[in-house]
């Protein structure tokens, strides 16, 4: 009697090029998962930033610049500077320090010499303003803010801004060594806080990768 012998079917061999795509599948998905983790916590550290806290005595605020709308602070800029109107009139500083270059909208006048017009018609004597001119970001806002302060021997600050911008402008102020500074953050009633937050997580992103650079030795700091 003849035994039957049954052929197994050998698995078939996966293609290099089937393989290849389903890494490539892996690493997208994995990268993805990175990307939702990365903006979750971005956006965890940026909405989670106290705007309640009181802000101690100071030697001076700093008002982080924006932009000015025909030579005059934006809405969102009137907010900050409104803040530190608050501060000064109930003797939490006694200076402002105005912060921001010249803006590339056609404007004639520096972000710190639009916010000094304003405050100015708001009552604040010039002598209590302190200009600086040259700074482009939040980094070079408070890097030559400090060194403005420390000519001045002004030891106490308060970093003057948003709700949406306090954690980083947080961050970039402890990198600069700052040394007794608090953060005073102020909700916008003007601003699209979908487009703001969105546009903060990739500026927080950018703060990152430079702050990984200036940590590293491969940036300087100035």
């Amino acid at each position: 009697m003849r035994t039957s012998t049954v052929r197994r079917s050998r698995p078939r061999k996966r293609s290099k090029k089937n393989r290849s795509w389903l890494l490539l599948f892996r690493v997208a998905a994995w990268l993805v998962c990175a990307g939702v983790f990365w903006c979750g916590y971005l956006l965890w550290l940026i909405n989670g930033y106290p705007t309640d806290k009181p802000v101690a005595k100071a030697d001076a605020g700093i008002v982080l610049g924006a932009a000015l709308w025909n030579d005059v602070p934006s809405p969102a800029l009137k907010e900050r500077l409104e803040l530190a109107v608050t501060l000064y009139n109930e003797g939490g500083v006694d200076k402002l320090i105005l912060s921001g270059g010249l803006d590339h909208n056609k404007a004639t006048k520096t972000e710190a010499e639009g916010m000094r017009d304003y405050l100015i018609a708001k009552g604040i004597s010039a002598d209590k303003l302190l200009l600086e001119n040259e700074s482009t970001s939040t980094y070079e806002n408070l890097l030559f803010s400090k060194k403005i302060a420390d000519q001045q021997k002004l030891t106490q600050l308060v970093v003057i801004t948003h709700d949406y911008h306090a954690a980083r402008s947080k961050e970039i102020a402890k990198q600069l060594d700052f040394k007794h500074f608090q953060v005073a953050a102020t909700k916008s009633k003007v601003l699209n806080p979908v487009y703001n937050e969105t546009r903060e997580v990739l500026a927080f992103t950018k703060w990152k990768l430079d702050w990984l650079l200036l940590t590293l030795g491969i940036r300087s700091s100035v």
